[in-house]
């Protein structure tokens, strides 16, 4: 449009908008005016903060503009139908630790643009079938924490531009079929940390965008190839910390996109050369921590350029002259390193030439087969060659030859039934009901790797019960009312690397009976009546990596307690009835990287509480301790390795500044009740001078209420020392300032 009409036009469409902004000005500033007494409402960014305040509802009177609601902390139980109906421009919900244990159908309706709803660390079992309708535009869903036993098919069928589904950590035994039927776009799905032991052939149907799938730390028994090959997309898969024994091609994983796959500190004893035949991009395969003696060259990945075997057993003889060749020939980066025989012990494999790797016979070497482990000296046979069981199935069980499982979960049975087949290597015994596990209860099952008696009203295990099990790897006795165990109850399993005795009865470590098992790898004590841990009590206990004694009685951890498991790597002694960080205890452990000390009644951190394990420690956990006070030197020799640092849900009002911890990723400092004024500057200075979102909010003075320790620069202007710091700031600093605040700022919603 063109001449003076135009111009008219013009004219009259920017006044029409001007008297439209107008109207509409102080119908958001009366909006904005409107704030529960318990929230806090950040109007220049549309967010409004109700935390840790007790709620049993949503509030009323939330801005209608609010684009970001948190209400992480409180007590709401159940999301009623549409609970956010008045606020459609929601875009990030945090439900968080609100102890929900129902979310209604409906509950969401009307949330029409929300991108994040994150109900994690929630008590729900179930989602109905119509809970999450109308989140047609939701980019990411948190479910990681909560109770989940059952995903039922079109739960997330309403989510079609999701990106990204957690359900790590709930309590997922089985995935049906069309378990995600409408996740057109989800490119990430967690399914890690449940205890997944089946997953239905189409369970992953459905997922055309599916790039990265994680399911280490849950149940499987073999790989579910057949299953896991619908995400034709899939470039990375994670199914570590699995109790698989063996995967070759029949299998059937078929991924042509692969990249990444990891198996690590599963207990895998052979590896079918053809087993990755169909992924042909696999580019970095992870078997670090299983039970590879030996491994064949690999066909099929003609991309594959990294192969981590760090931690396996790996016999440098004659066996390994394909493998090392081939990795030469194909190019492949090896971290393995040599087990036996004794001359090569500890030598990095891609160090070696072939000549290194003699056969018997060799006259430098006419021993060297006598010392092989007995894994390769008769390596597990996959399924495929396996003979027919020379003995039957019980008639109340279910034996699966091709897996070699057998199951007699929930039949009721009163003893331990005999025949299983020879070479059986799962068996499952859960929910009977055995008073005790006799002498000698599984011959012939020579092979057995895992052995599943949970639930069994289990009191004892009679001398020799597990003899003639010289395989086993896995043992599970959760939920049993065990109070002991002995070392003759234990000598016929010496390779046991797992050993789960969480929810039994135990008031002290087994210590005599951990004599029995030099390979221990992994303890789980948790939530027992364990109320010291004394010198002793892990004297056999020599390989022990980690140890679990979460939700026990522990008031006192002796010096000298944990000496002899040099090898730890984790410890977790969180809701125990701890009063201080058992310092003294904590030294001679080289090797410690996670601590976890989290709901443990400590109210404060002396001076060097952690100092024995600085040069190691990687993940310290004190959130929920009811902590009031830190000390200035409560972190002395903590340093570079430190990478996360938890202290929320304490009630600490101030803490000083930690420029010691110069490699942190993450520090979360939500859920303090901060006193905001000079004597935090220490703090805040530091705050400022990390790229993290810390979560620290000041909760006093009534003035600075609800604003971040981070941000809040107004408050601390007037301290004495500020403006030196000022004066000390060059350009180039100021800038750095500037954009860390700029970080802050765009973080601060949920």
């Amino acid at each position: 449009m063109e001449g003076p009409q135009g111009s008219t036009h013009i004219l009259f469409m920017l006044l029409l908008l001007l008297l439209l902004l107008l109207a509409m000005g102080p119908a958001w500033h009366a909006a904005a005016q409107r704030c529960p007494q318990t929230c806090i409402c950040d109007n220049s960014r549309r967010h409004v903060a109700c935390l840790y305040q007790n709620l049993t509802e949503v509030p009323d009177n939330i801005p209608e503009l609010t684009q970001r609601l948190d209400l992480q902390g409180n007590m709401l139980k159940m999301i009623p139908p549409a609970a956010f109906q008045d606020l459609p421009h929601l875009t990030h919900l945090d439900l968080r630790d609100c102890q929900v244990e129902l979310v209604a159908e409906g509950a969401f309706r009307g949330l029409g643009r929300l991108l994040l709803l994150n109900l994690a660390s929630n008590r729900l079992s179930t989602l109905p079938q119509e809970a999450l309708d109308g989140l047609g535009s939701l980019r990411r869903l948190e479910l990681e924490g909560n109770l989940l036993e059952e995903l039922r098919p079109g739960t997330f069928g309403a989510l079609g531009a999701l990106a990204t589904l957690n359900l790590a950590h709930n309590a997922l035994v089985y995935l049906p079929a069309m378990a995600f039927q409408g996740l057109l776009r989800t490119r990430w799905l967690q399914l890690s940390h449940n205890a997944l032991s089946v997953l239905a052939p189409e369970a992953l149907a459905g997922l055309p965008a599916l790039r990265r799938l994680s399911l280490q730390h849950n149940e499987l028994q073999a790989l579910p190839g057949a299953a896991v090959s619908q995400a034709r997309g899939l470039v990375r898969l994670e199914l570590g910390h699995n109790p698989l024994t063996y995967t070759g091609e029949e299998d059937g994983l078929a991924l042509p996109g692969l990249r990444e796959l990891a198996l690590d500190h599963a207990a895998l004893q052979a590896l079918g050369p053809r087993a990755f035949a169909h992924c042909p991009r696999l580019h970095s395969l992870d078997l670090r921590g299983n039970q590879l003696a030996s491994l064949p060259p690999l066909q099929g990945p003609g991309q594959l350029r990294r192969l981590r075997l760090h931690g396996n057993p790996l016999w440098c003889s004659c066996h390994a002259r394909p493998l090392l060749e081939w990795l030469v020939r194909a190019r492949v980066h090896s971290d393995g390193a040599c087990r036996g025989p004794r001359r090569l012990r500890g030598e990095a494999l891609d160090a070696l030439r072939p000549s290194d790797l003699r056969c018997p016979g060799d006259a430098a070497a006419e021993d060297e087969e006598e010392r092989a482990p007995a894994v390769l000296r008769t390596p597990p046979r996959p399924p495929a060659e396996q003979e027919a069981a020379a003995t039957p199935c019980p008639s109340t069980c279910a034996c699966v030859s091709a897996t070699r499982h057998s199951s007699c979960e929930g039949r009721g049975l009163q003893a331990v039934p005999r025949g299983f087949p020879n070479d059986t290597q799962l068996l499952d015994l859960r929910r009977n009901h055995f008073a005790s596990v006799p002498r000698a209860a599984f011959p012939g099952l020579g092979q057995l790797v895992s052995l599943h008696l949970q639930h069994c009203s289990i009191a004892e295990l009679e001398p020799g019960a597990l003899a003639g099990l010289p395989r086993l790897l896995y043992l599970y006795l959760s939920d049993n009312q065990l109070s002991g165990l002995s070392a003759a109850a234990l000598e016929g399993a010496p390779n046991l690397g797992y050993l789960y005795l969480e929810h039994n009865r135990f008031l002290r470590v087994p210590g005599a009976a951990l004599r029995a098992l030099p390979s221990l790898f992994s303890l789980h004590l948790q939530d027992n009546a364990v109320e010291r841990l004394a010198p002793g009590d892990l004297e056999g206990a020599r390989a022990l990596r980690w140890l679990y004694l979460s939700g026990n009685r522990i008031a006192q951890v002796s010096p000298g307690a944990l000496g002899p498991a040099r090898e730890l790597e984790k410890l977790y002694l969180d809701r125990n009835q701890l009063r201080q960080v058992p310092t003294g205890a904590l030294e001679g452990l080289p090797g410690l990287l996670e601590l976890q000390l989290s709901g443990n009644p400590l109210r404060a951190l002396q001076d060097g509480a952690f100092q024995p394990m600085g040069r190691s420690l990687q993940h310290l956990f004190l959130n929920s301790s009811g902590l009031e006070q830190i000390s200035p030197r409560a972190f002395l020799g903590l340093g570079p390795a430190l990478q996360s640092l938890h202290l929320q849900k304490n009630q600490l009002p101030s803490l000083p500044a930690l420029a010691s911890l110069s490699r942190l990723e993450l520090i979360d400092l939500s859920g303090n009740p901060f006193h905001c004024d000079c004597q935090l500057l220490p703090l805040h200075r530091w705050l400022t001078g990390l790229n993290l979102r810390v979560g620290a909010t000041c909760a006093t003075p009534p003035s600075a209420r609800g604003q971040k320790v981070k941000a809040a620069a107004a408050i601390f202007e007037a301290c004495p020392g500020w403006t030196v710091r000022k004066a000390k700031q060059t350009p180039a600093s100021r800038r750095r300032q500037r954009g860390a605040d700029k970080v802050e700022r765009e973080k601060g919603g949920v």
